[in-house]
């Protein structure tokens, strides 16, 4: 499974409305209501791309990060749960080097990343895989020679908080499984830390999700520590970012 519904405190392929009846309209902070890019009157180009505003927000930071990892290197990088694409543009875009495979669930966004992909004309992009996280072996491509080989990255962003905990038990006994020796699994989003959320907004945010679904809600790294240690990955880095949120750094241990 792949992120389908609202992904961080300060929006990304959803967008999130006050509608308290103070500010109709107006952004906030944190996700009182959420809506589906692509079924809220939000933007859609005619391509069928989709236009996520936090990527204009948190792209940069996020490279940055990836910076320190990924300069000058080559080989594959899986996104796991891609959404609109426009992240796996940006970093293929500038790191020429790697090839990037973006991948999502749900057909909104696998037309959005495909669209995206023409759009940008860059031959380091690779047609999006439909990948559910909920199965650590993630799609056929992975297995039978049609996708790529070992991996040099895996990069997932505003999706295991939007999803139940088996979607995390996947991605990381997935990364595990696909990585190479020296690879290095990227999870962006909200964190809370030995129990506590790091904002306020982020607390507010959690209730929201969980109020939705019982399953769904903002993770603990203690709690991604332990099931990193479990498949043979071990945290390296919490790197903070805009919006109260976090790049963790797995590698082998």
């Amino acid at each position: 499974m792949s992120a389908g519904f609202l992904l961080e405190p300060e929006q990304s392929w959803f967008e999130a409305v006050n509608l308290d009846g103070n500010g109709a309209g107006r952004e906030i902070d944190m996700a009182e209501y959420v809506v589906e890019f692509g079924r809220d009157g939000g933007p859609l180009e005619p391509d069928g791309r989709l236009d996520a505003p936090t990527f204009h927000r948190n792209h940069q930071a996020i490279r940055a990060v990836l910076q320190r990892y990924l300069a000058d290197r080559s080989g594959d990088v899986v996104e796991a749960g891609s959404g609109t694409g426009q992240h796996v543009v940006d970093f293929a875009r500038h790191f020429p080097e790697i090839v990037w495979w973006p991948s999502d669930l749900h057909e909104p966004h696998l037309k959005s990343i495909a669209a995206w992909r023409a759009h940008a004309g860059l031959a380091n992009i690779r047609p999006p895989l439909r990948v559910d996280l909920a199965d650590p072996a993630w799609c056929p491509e992975l297995q039978d020679g049609n996708g790529p080989g070992k991996l040099l990255a895996v990069f997932c962003a505003n999706v295991i908080h939007i999803a139940p905990w088996r979607v995390a038990e996947g991605l990381f006994a997935g990364a595990a499984r696909y990585l190479a020796a020296d690879g290095r699994l990227f999870l962006y989003g909200p964190f809370k830390r030995d129990g506590r959320h790091t904002a306020l907004s982020n607390a507010v945010f959690d209730t929201s999700l969980r109020h939705r679904d019982a399953e769904w809600g903002v993770r603990d790294i203690e709690d991604l520590e332990k099931l990193a240690r479990s498949v043979g990955l071990a945290l390296v880095e919490a790197a903070e970012m805009p919006a109260n949120n976090l790049v963790l750094v797995f590698e082998r241990r």
